[in-house]
This record gives C-alpha cells, sequence and structure tokens, in this order.
C-alpha cells in the first residue's frame, strides 16, 4: 500500500482484488500486510465479544484521527479509510478431538483484526495504544498486539447473506481449488466483513471469506 496522491486512501477503491472479489471462487496472493489484532474464544452472540471489537475500534480510530492533528506526522504518513473488520476463525482442541461434523459456536476461537496502513510502525502503535487508553478505560485493549500477517496464496470469494450458510459456500471453494490443483492448508479460515450485521439484513450481507492453499506439485 503506497501513497500516491494527496487524497484520503480508500481500500474500497484501490484494493479491491483483496477486499471486494465476486461471489465466486477465485485465487489471490495476499501480501504481508499490518494489523492490530485480538485473541478470543467463545460464541459471537456473547458480550465478550462484542467488547473485543469495541477495543480493536477504539485503537483503530485513535491511529486514525490522532496522526490528522500532530504538528509533526508519522515518516510516510497519508490519510486513510478505517479498514473493516476481520477475523480468522477456528475450534478449540476439544472440539477437534471430539468433532463430528458440526461446530457448537461456544467451542470457538477467533483473532479478531483490523489492518492498519504502511506508515503505522511497532514505536507508533504503542504511541497510540497508550492514547487509546486514556480515553476508553477497556480492559481488553491490555491484550490487543500489533503483527505483519502473510497468508500468500488463497483461495476466497466474496459471501452473500447469512453467517450460518457459509458452508455452501466454502463447498464452492474447495470445489474451485481441487480443480485448480490447490490444496487447503487448513481447516482455519479468514472473514473479512463489508456489513454491519447490526444494520444489514442477514440476506444482505457481504462477508469475503478466504482460506490458505498450497499447490499439488
Amino acid at each position: 500500500m503506497t501513497k500516491t496522491m494527496q487524497v484520503k486512501y480508500e481500500w474500497r477503491k484501490r484494493e479491491k482484488a483483496l477486499y471486494l472479489p465476486k461471489n465466486k471462487p477465485e485465487m489471490v496472493t495476499v501480501p504481508p500486510c499490518k494489523f492490530i489484532t485480538i485473541s478470543g474464544e467463545g460464541s459471537p452472540a456473547e458480550p465478550k465479544f462484542t467488547q473485543h471489537i469495541e477495543a480493536l475500534y477504539s485503537l483503530a480510530y485513535t491511529i486514525k484521527m490522532v496522526p490528522k492533528k500532530m504538528p509533526v506526522k508519522p515518516v510516510g504518513y497519508f490519510d486513510f479509510t478505517v479498514y473493516p473488520l476481520e477475523g480468522v476463525w477456528d475450534i478449540n482442541e476439544t472440539a477437534k478431538r471430539h468433532f463430528n461434523g458440526s461446530i457448537n459456536k461456544a467451542d470457538l476461537v477467533y483473532k479478531l483484526m483490523i489492518r492498519q496502513p504502511d506508515f503505522i510502525d511497532e514505536n507508533f502503535y504503542q504511541q497510540m495504544l497508550e492514547l487509546a487508553k486514556a480515553k476508553k478505560k477497556n480492559p481488553l485493549l491490555d491484550k490487543v498486539n500489533f503483527e505483519v500477517i502473510s497468508e500468500g496464496l488463497c483461495v476466497q470469494i466474496l459471501h452473500l447473506g447469512s453467517f450460518d450458510n457459509e458452508p455452501e459456500s466454502f463447498a464452492l471453494m474447495e470445489a474451485f481449488a481441487k480443480a485448480e490443483g490447490l490444496i487447503r492448508i487448513a481447516k482455519t479460515h479468514r472473514e473479512i466483513y463489508l456489513s454491519d450485521p447490526r444494520k444489514v439484513a442477514q440476506e444482505k450481507l457481504k462477508t469475503v471469506l478466504r482460506f490458505q492453499a498450497k499447490t499439488t506439485t
């Protein structure tokens, strides 16, 4: 992600390949990206899931808004639109040992994250984290991390509709991967939330689904 114009960087316009795929499976190579992340477990319906999201967003908006007011801005600074919420999903070890084909949402394990622009480094992140803690007394801010995550070769699709219908899209993705000579690396997967489920009807939700893959040769 680089700055080419003195205008706000908008991921919807500049990174369509990563964030706005079609609703049919496709291959994509995802470069290393910087994220703020927080891990948790349990059902997304539980209050603590929302609290994890609130911690991430309070920091994400601190990172966005504070530099605009700084007399000396970070090296490489540019204004940007906050990236969407993402989550990498798995199930806990006990559920894996007794897996019978269905998933109990209470057994879910997740890492939630919001991507950050390239000018953010560890030092600047720590400064913004302390500011966010001073403004928002959210104890979960202590659990937020700054990471560089590399996904590499992946298969992705734009899933339309309820989260409960995601297995239909994953079946399409796995069939596509097999036809393209790819193997899914693990059952963990990434979701990128393009819609706010609090404001959008379930049948109109848009979610990018993605899993890592490798070639069979």
